[in-house]
Order: C-alpha cells, then structure tokens, then sequence
C-alpha cells in the first residue's frame, strides 16, 4: 500500500511541478530570492498545518538528527540557490537544459540503493527524456554553448547534482517522518530572505503577485516537496525518475492550453520522445500497467 500511495504522490508532485511556470507568470516583477523566501513561508504554514492535523508538537522538529536537517536545507535551499545563481550566469535556455539532467541523475544514482538494480531500459528511457526535454527548453535546437558562461553551466550542473541526490538520499531516510519538511521549508525561507537582502532590491507585492505567491508555495514551490518525501521514500524511484520529465512537458502545454504560449514542432517532438521515454523507463510493467498505481 506504501509503494501504491507512494507513486500517486509522485504523480502528484510532477503535475504540481507543473504549475511553476504558469504561477511564476503572475510574479515575474518579484526578484527570484524574494520570491523564493516568501513562497517557502507560504509552505512553512502548509507544514505547521500538517504537523497539527497530526498532533505532532513543533519541537519535534528539533529533535531530527543534525544530518538530516544538512541533507533537507542542503536539498531544498541548495538547489534554488545554484538554480537562480545558474540563471542569472548563463542563459536560461541552456541553464534549463542542464538543470534538467535532474530526472536522468536520480535514475543512475538510485542503482546505488540496497536492493536497487539498473537496467537498460531505465537509462534509455531516461535518456529518450532528456532528449525530448533539450527539444522542449531549446525552442527545437536553437542554442549553443560559449565559454563566457562556464560559471553559469557549472552552477547548473550543481543544481541537478543537488536536487537528485538529495530525492535518491530521502530514500534512505525513511525512518524520518515526512513533517520534517516543515523544517527544512522555515530553513529555506529564512536563508532565501537573508540572500534577497543582500543581492536584490525588494519589491512590495501587488494583489496578483501575492495571489501567485500563495499559489506557489502552495504547489509547485512548497506543498509539493512534503509529496515528493513521501514518494522518494516509498515508490519506485527509477520510474519517478523517468517520468519526471513530464514536468517541463505539462508545463509548456499548460502555458499552451491557457494562451501564454503556441505549440510548436519543438513542442509536438518532446511529446512523443518524452511519452516514449517514459514507456520504455516502465517496461517492467507494461504488461500490468496498473501496477504503477496499485502494486502492493
């Protein structure tokens, strides 16, 4: 049942994922740490309601071992970190595309798990997906990489790093409950409003941006992260890891479907590799595919 609740969460997550875009359209006035600090205090009050509905007393936060709030800060606020220092270094067409070795990286570095094997299909079906989002991000191939940006690639590079080690470590630290989060979302928020104030000009939200702030740390920048603990922790992490790359997909056709944006070829192309991909990732169960949802 665990593994069943586990990959529904994971879906979950990637369709809340999804809405970073669209949300990040209503805030585009609102500098990216600024931004970052206030959606993650939105996702600190999702937190402090999950540890009430659960009866948990916030002081148990303080009782989680030291290493883990590294690994949860280090994940959460380390990631954004090197994500906007990568966008701010080096164009984002090319910073997207190497942030998103992501899903690939948590699909390799899973074969490191006890009892984890990686097979073939798992990295071609990745890859496929990785493909199928360098066509998405890149407008259908119209980037190039130059020297003057090497700053902004490597921090990139750090940014996947990052986020995929710290989605395949989660998997070893089930013993830690998912409200942890809570801690690790007040972590971020102060550390992001500690680097707004020292690299940004703040900006006084408007009704529309405050709508998109709470949306955003409702999903894609906050109440998604307590979902994605609980889906690395216990469903299939390979598979998470190939069908995250649905997110950069749905993404774009939510822009599409809501008129922000036109599909394309390029979009048409990353449908069918990205689609493909995540079937062969999910050879193992193509004979039952139900089994993604309501294996036991």
């Amino acid at each position: 049942m665990q593994a069943k609740k586990g990959n529904i969460y994971g879906v979950i997550t990637i369709l809340l994922y999804s809405s970073l875009a669209l949300f990040s359209i209503f805030t585009s006035n609102i500098p990216a740490f600024e931004l970052t600090s206030l959606s993650f205090f939105v996702a600190s009050f999702v937190g402090l309601a999950f540890l009430k509905k659960q009866k948990v007393h916030i002081s148990k936060l303080f009782k989680i071992p030291v290493k883990v709030w590294f690994i949860g800060i280090n994940g959460l606020f380390g990631y954004h970190f090197f994500y906007f220092l990568a966008i701010k270094n080096a164009p984002a067409v090319e910073a997207n595309l190497i942030n998103y070795l992501w899903p690939l990286l948590i699909v390799v570095f899973s074969s490191f798990l006890p009892n984890e094997r990686l097979k073939w299909f798992h990295i071609l079906g990745t890859i496929l997906g990785l493909f199928g989002a360098f066509l998405l991000v890149s407008k259908g191939g119209s980037f190039s990489f130059e020297a003057q940006y090497i700053s902004g690639y490597i921090f990139a590079i750090i940014a996947a790093l990052i986020w995929s080690s710290y989605s395949v470590i989660s998997r070893t630290l089930s013993h830690i409950p998912t409200y942890a989060v809570t801690g690790f979302c007040m972590a971020t928020a102060i550390l992001s409003g500690i680097c707004h104030f020292i690299f940004e000009t703040t900006v006084i939200p408007n009704a529309t941006e405050l709508f998109g702030i709470l949306m955003l740390g409702l999903g894609p920048v906050g109440g998604a992260f307590y979902l994605w603990d609980y889906a690395v922790k216990n469903a299939d992490i390979k598979l998470l890891g190939s069908i995250s790359y649905f997110t950069p997909l749905l993404s774009t056709l939510l822009l599409v479907l809501l008129g922000y944006a036109e599909f394309t070829t390029a979009i048409t192309l990353a449908c069918i590799f990205i689609i493909l991909g995540s079937f062969v990732s999910s050879a193992q169960y193509l004979k039952s595919i139900k089994n993604f949802f309501f294996k036991k």
